[in-house]
């Protein structure tokens, strides 16, 4: 399983992808690129950067790069990389959480076409609770996942509880990773664990099915989405991986990018809750300053300040 699949499912969903020395790129937003697969930590030099910039008329990136680099901000991706994996290793209450889930739902892999009609009800939800109502459409996760159907790597799973979706995720396995990239839920069953259950069940099939050399990536550090969807997953006995993200803008918008950009971004935020693209926007650029700044002084994510 490769990235060059990864990135035929994103030219599926309408995406443009381009190729670099470095890495793929997909357009996220307007006129914005997010460099994949997203495990990757790439370190592109400055005229690698420039020429995509101007190639694409992009109005910024975004990628991962080692937590060595001289500039980006402190981030984290949220990774399982261990040879065993069972609910002994987990805090008490995930425990229980974990036992109360398997107890009411049976995990399985399901149709991916199942997750394209049933899922959306769940990721409808899902969004709501993340004061994200807006951020996608019942439509657009339709194509999202029937763009997946045949594509070798992609897995989709199902917590059924007397036979309905109660929770379920969508997989991709690329290199050494398997890469957990959509995970939603219906309100009404989070009470009986099924988060848990569907997670620990998947995690612990993946160690089994593919050995202690694949590593399972949960997620990146968001732009916008709130703490709790990480602290759920390190619960559930992941762990945060030091990087540094960076957000780079085009030449022409670097002056215009700075603090007091950024407070009209989260007035403008304040004035209109839950709008996506303006959500997103204020993380790129909180996350440009921040990186801008000298290491000692960027706040440290709460994840990583245990390490």
């Amino acid at each position: 399983m490769n990235a060059e699949i990864f990135a035929e499912w994103l030219r599926r969903q309408g995406h443009t992808v381009i190729k670099t020395q470095s890495s793929y790129w997909a357009d996220f937003g307007p006129r914005v690129l997010q460099a994949f697969p997203y495990h990757w930590v790439i370190s592109p030099d400055e005229e690698e950067i420039e020429k995509l910039i101007s190639d694409q008329r992009a109005a910024a990136l975004r990628y991962s790069t080692p937590p060595t680099s001289l500039i980006g901000a402190l981030s984290y991706h949220v990774v399982l990389d261990r040879d065993r994996y069972s609910s002994n290793d987990l805090p008490k209450k995930a425990r229980h959480d974990v036992k109360k889930g398997l107890s009411v739902s049976s995990i399985e892999q399901i149709p991916i076409r199942r997750l394209a009609t049933e899922g959306w009800e769940l990721r409808r939800d899902t969004l709501a609770r993340q004061a994200r109502p807006r951020a996608e459409t019942e439509q657009d996760w339709q194509r999202l996942c029937a763009s997946a159907e045949g594509l070798s790597g992609f897995e989709a799973w199902g917590a059924l509880v007397q036979g309905k979706l109660a929770a379920s995720l969508l997989a991709f396995l690329c290199d050494d990773y398997y890469c957990i990239l959509y995970h939603q839920s219906l309100t009404k069953y989070l009470p009986l664990g099924v988060n848990n259950a569907l997670t620990y069940a998947v995690t612990a099939s993946v160690i089994s099915r593919l050995g202690n050399r694949t590593k399972i990536l949960y997620g990146l550090h968001s732009l916008d989405a709130p703490p709790s969807v990480d602290e759920f997953k390190f619960r559930m006995g992941y762990t945060a991986k030091p990087v540094r993200q960076m957000v780079v803008f085009h030449p022409w918008l670097r002056p215009f990018m700075n603090r007091v950009s950024h407070a009209l971004l989260k007035a403008g935020l304040r004035l209109r809750r839950g709008d996506t693209t303006l959500s997103k926007a204020e993380g790129m650029l909180r996350f440009y300053l921040q990186g801008r700044l000298p290491l000692e002084k960027q706040p440290l994510p709460p994840p990583l300040q245990s390490r």
